[in-house]
């Protein structure tokens, strides 16, 4: 059984694109695009390429359970030939792990070969896939992303072209998704009306990229060339992007906490800067909740950048207090549930004189159930720290998420049932203020943005029946 030794928020799938017109491998880029998203998924990754110069156009893919560097070796990967392909990293739900549910899902037909990698969740899933299974459908695994593929694999049967078959599909989609696709010869970007889910692109001489996150192209030495808009499909061939709307976006709901939590803090996400999101967080913190204190901390990795804000807006000096051990991933396991806070120790721990003393001022990205913050405020205190202040860079949570956030009923919610000064005593802080919903618009000034986990305004529907089994959803526990 694999296990976060966190209990607060886990992290979204990452999908990543390459299609180089000169001829040659992508398996190398493909590996350290995902490496660089490596945060937005843990429990699998996998890569498919083609060699779009043969004539029987044949697909080569591995993937597997695991982090990046434990699914990929250097053997593998230089067995992967192919100038175009596509990858993925996962975070799955409960009942959706296993490695027939790793991505890309590799899909031979009667009109060839697709590889398709998928980020986000769907609200009508369970609708469509009860109408393909009544067809003659038969699914392999218990996740929505294969529905999409069989879907776009259907809907070519009907069209001239593959980017036909994935505007036909989109059409027939609900909730969030980035796809990456590739065909023999096309690689193909396609981001939902709402734009829920990032995705980007970007060149490097002839080769381009498809990306959930800017990071990952900074990380290959890629230029941005821009984002894919919600409700649009690019088609990138013969080293031209193609571009066409399957969607009307008049209006658009991008995943506030890709601002506050998701997203690496280096990224750029539709023209926005994480890093600024997070320090104006920060800042806004430190206007609406001052307190006397004598160090500002943040804990790794999203709770950094707004505490730089918290301690800029405060004139509060900032300080490291933790040491985040970055080599314990989602494969550790808890030998016992009553071991939670040593487990949270093994991947966090405090620098005792940093912080033995003072008055600490400490900023996260959430409080979900209260359980990882409550250990962290204990370490704190224990390392001899006089005052923790808690300041949290988001709203509290008071619903569950259809497009991406494992959420399987609001009880599961700490806010929900209980005041601020409830949920400071249970953690053991010595005051505690949240970012308010008003505020949210100044994280990422001009943009639409979705914010249902707040406020229960769920722009892109409901599912009707809760299937758990989404393709990256984000376990809140």
């Amino acid at each position: 059984m694999r296990e976060d030794i966190m209990t607060g928020l886990g992290e979204e799938c990452g999908v990543f694109g390459a299609y180089d017109f000169d001829g040659e491998n992508v398996a190398s880029y493909i590996y350290y695009g995902l490496f660089a998203l490596q945060h937005r998924g843990q429990e699998s990754a996998g890569i498919s390429v083609t060699n779009t110069s043969e004539n029987c156009k044949n697909v080569m893919f591995h993937k597997d359970q695991g982090l990046v560097d434990e699914v990929f070796t250097k053997k593998t990967l230089n067995s992967l030939k192919g100038n175009l392909g596509v990858g993925h990293v996962r975070y799955s739900t409960a009942g959706g792990g296993g490695i027939e549910c790793a991505q890309p899902f590799v899909i031979h037909y009667i009109k060839g070969i697709l590889s398709m990698a998928h980020n986000g969740n769907l609200t009508n899933g369970v609708e469509l896939k009860q109408e393909l299974a009544t067809t003659g459908a038969i699914f392999q695994t218990t996740t929505d992303s294969e529905v999409i593929a069989y879907l776009i694999a259907r809907e070519r049967l009907h069209t001239l072209c593959i980017e036909d078959a994935v505007k036909s599909a989109t059409q027939k989609l609900e909730g969030a998704f980035s796809l990456v696709v590739s065909s023999p010869a096309k690689l193909i970007g396609a981001r939902d009306r709402f734009g829920f889910r990032p995705l980007c692109i970007g060149r490097k001489d002839n080769t381009y990229f498809l990306s959930s996150e800017t990071a990952a192209l900074d990380t290959i030495g890629a230029e941005f060339v821009r984002d894919v808009e919600p409700g649009e499909i690019v088609t990138i061939t013969d080293g031209v992007i193609k571009s066409e709307k399957f969607a009307d976006s008049k209006k658009t709901a991008r995943c506030v906490f890709e601002y506050i939590y998701f997203a690496r803090t280096d990224s750029y996400i539709d023209g926005q800067s994480v890093y600024s999101s997070r320090v104006t967080a920060g800042k806004l913190l430190a206007d609406k909740f001052p307190v006397d204190a004598d160090l500002v901390v943040g804990v790794p990795e999203s709770g950094l950048a707004a505490a730089v804000g918290y301690s800029q807006g405060s004139k509060i000096p900032y300080g490291m207090a933790f040491y985040k051990n970055s080599y314990v991933g989602r494969t550790f396991i808890k030998p016992s549930q009553n071991e939670r806070t040593s487990g949270v120790q093994v991947k966090l721990n405090v620098i005792r004189e940093v912080v033995k003393g003072k008055r600490i001022v400490m900023v996260d990205d959430s409080i979900v159930r209260g359980t990882t913050i409550r250990n962290i405020v204990k370490m704190l205190k224990d390392a001899g720290a006089l005052e923790v202040h808690v300041r949290v860079s988001s709203p509290p949570f008071r619903h569950p998420c259809y497009y991406g956030t494992d959420v399987p009923s609001r009880e599961n919610l700490v806010a929900v049932n209980h005041t601020v000064e409830e949920i400071r005593e249970s953690i053991g802080a010595d005051s505690l203020g949240y970012l308010e919903i008003d505020d949210l618009d100044k994280l990422c000034p001009g943009l639409e943005f979705c914010d249902a986990c707040f406020t229960g305004n769920f722009v892109g529907g409901v599912a009707s029946e809760e299937e758990g089994n989404g393709c990256c959803l984000t376990k809140l526990v």
